[in-house]
């Protein structure tokens, strides 16, 4: 990585903010860049810098592993016999360090002896939902439907959903939540139709440096990815295409928010604030 040479606090800064900036909605990325740059400076260049940041690096997915699973305990006291559940693009082992958020509060329940049903979106334009969450599910025994993004509504209406979980990227200190593109919509279909929403997220996911979602950046990505497969075109070459790859639930269609530390209820900004009595932004190794 720095080619023989020892690196310093400028190799370090200077990779810190280019691997931030691949991600710059989800900001459990910067907040583990920051604790890796928290490791590099107790050495400074020295050699022992390496061992330092190998640690910390083994404490983070341990930590993320143990917060998951904690989180997993007191989401699937949640969830019921006999429930099927939505979830939305992947937020299992696959995409955390080995337990998941959404879909470990799913594994708990399944492992307590609950008699559940999955249904996973296929989380366009990548598929994250037919890739991955189908798969997993499907190693660990629990029965999963793959649906199409554009079946959520229906699904809903016609009652063949109880429950919705989801994951989070970032989380304002009014309890807005910025997740995979899709999420709002899947919201409103839960709100209009009474089925709770849950959003499954450790607390390295909150973000108390913004207020609100408003101020979260949403990453927009190459329209490539909406016009073309797998390099072959979809459409005519002259259209432009967009492609978000986020979007923000507002806090008020969210029934709870499932963390290490238990359950957070409405209003979320009084309980957020319990949870980080000052204010804490995480640090952004682009700044």
């Amino acid at each position: 990585m720095f080619r023989g040479k020892r690196p310093t606090a400028a190799d370090m800064e200077r990779i810190c903010r280019r691997l931030a900036a691949t991600r710059p909605t989800a900001v459990n990325l910067t907040w583990a860049l920051g604790r890796m740059q928290e490791a590099f400076a107790l050495f400074g260049d020295r050699d022992d810098a390496y061992d330092s940041m190998l640690q910390a690096a083994v404490s983070i997915h341990v930590e993320d592993v143990e917060n998951n699973r904690l989180m997993a305990h007191y989401g699937a006291e949640l969830i019921d016999d006999g429930d099927t559940i939505l979830t939305h693009c992947n937020a299992g082992s696959l995409a955390t360090g080995g337990y998941g958020t959404a879909l470990g509060v799913i594994r708990a329940a399944h492992e307590s002896g609950k008699r559940i049903k999955v249904i996973a979106t296929e989380t366009r334009p990548y598929l994250q939902g037919a890739r991955l969450t189908a798969w997993e599910m499907t190693e660990e025994g629990i029965d999963v439907h793959l649906v199409p993004d554009n079946h959520v509504g229906l699904l809903c209406a016609q009652g063949l959903v109880q429950k919705v979980i989801v994951g989070a990227d970032r989380i304002a200190r009014n309890g807005d939540v910025a997740n995979k593109i899709g999420t709002y919509t899947i919201a409103l279909a839960a709100r209009v139709h009474g089925i709770p929403f849950y959003v499954a997220a450790p607390l390295s996911t909150f973000d108390t440096s913004i207020g609100s979602g408003a101020e979260i950046e949403i990453e927009e990505r190459d329209g490539r990815e909406v016009t073309h497969l797998n390099g072959k075109p979809l459409t005519l070459k002259t259209i432009k295409a967009r492609y978000f790859a986020f979007d923000v639930t507002p806090a008020h269609l969210i029934t709870y928010i499932i963390t290490e530390n238990g359950l957070l209820e409405k209003p979320f900004i009084k309980y957020i604030k319990h949870l980080f009595p000052v204010s804490r932004g995480h640090h952004n190794p682009t700044h």
